[in-house]
C-alpha cells in the first residue's frame, strides 16, 4: 500500500486504511490525522518531504536546529498590539474555542518527526497568516498550501479525504475546491513558512508578515 524504505506492519497498513477512511467521514478527527501522520513518517514520500525542505537553506537551518517554541500564553499576547500577530493569534484561537497545544505530544528525533512536530506546532500560525478560515474549505486550502511548501504526505492524505467527504455536496465541493486551488497557488508564490520564527516575533505586525512572505490575502 505504501512505497517505503522501512517495515510497516500490516497492523499499521490496516490502522492507516482506518484512519484514512474515517477522516473521509469526519475530516477533523485529530487521532485519525496523527494515527496516520505517524505510519507515513516511515515512509519514502516523508523522506521526499524533508529532502525537499532540506534543500532550501533557511528551512534546512531551522530544521537543524531542531526549533521549537514553548506553549504561548494567550492573555499575554492580548496585551499585544492589535495589528501583530501574536495578538491577531490569540484572538483566532479564543474566537475558535482552540487550545495552543492542541497537537499530540512526541519527540522530534530525527528530521522527519521534527519536521511534523513543527508543522503542527505553527499549524494554527498558519491559518492566520495566510487567512484561511478553519472551515472545511479553509483547513484543505492551508493543506494545498502545505502540500505545495512542503511536499507534505499528510496534506495530500487529508485533502483526498476531504474530497471524497465532500463528492455528494457540489456546491460545497466547488467551493473546496476552488479554496484548494487558491492555496496551492498561494504556497508556490510565498516565502517558506516553515523557516520563520514566529513566536520570537509575536509583536510584529501581520501585514507586515504577509508583505515578507509575498502572501496576499
Amino acid at each position: 500500500m505504501l512505497s517505503t524504505q522501512s517495515e510497516i506492519s500490516l497492523a499499521e497498513q490496516i490502522k492507516a486504511l482506518n484512519s484514512f477512511y474515517t477522516l473521509t467521514q469526519e475530516p477533523a478527527t485529530f487521532t485519525a490525522i496523527y494515527d496516520l501522520d505517524a505510519i507515513l513518517a516511515k515512509t519514502e514520500l516523508s523522506r521526499i518531504s524533508v529532502e525537499y525542505l532540506k534543500s532550501q537553506p533557511e528551512v534546512a537551518e531551522i530544521i537543524q536546529e531542531r526549533y521549537l517554541a514553548p506553549v504561548p500564553e494567550l492573555e499575554k499576547l492580548l496585551t499585544y498590539p492589535q495589528d501583530s500577530l501574536g495578538y491577531c493569534f490569540a484572538v483566532h484561537l479564543k474566537a475558535n474555542n482552540f487550545d495552543p497545544a492542541f497537537y499530540r505530544p512526541r519527540e522530534a528525533k530525527d528530521d522527519i518527526s521534527y519536521v511534523s512536530l513543527r508543522r503542527s506546532q505553527t499549524h494554527d500560525i498558519h491559518h492566520v497568516v495566510t487567512g484561511f478560515n478553519t472551515d472545511p474549505a479553509g483547513e484543505l486550502g492551508l493543506q494545498a498550501f502545505q502540500l505545495a511548501q512542503m511536499k507534505s504526505p499528510i496534506a495530500i492524505a487529508i485533502m483526498t479525504a476531504g474530497i471524497v467527504n465532500f463528492l455528494n455536496n457540489s456546491p460545497e465541493l466547488a467551493i473546496i475546491m476552488q479554496h484548494i486551488f487558491l492555496g496551492w497557488e498561494m504556497g508556490l508564490k510565498a516565502k517558506p513558512l516553515m523557516a520563520q520564527k514566529w513566536e520570537n516575533n509575536w509583536e510584529k505586525p501581520l501585514n507586515e508578515w504577509r508583505r515578507e512572505l509575498e502572501i496576499a490575502v
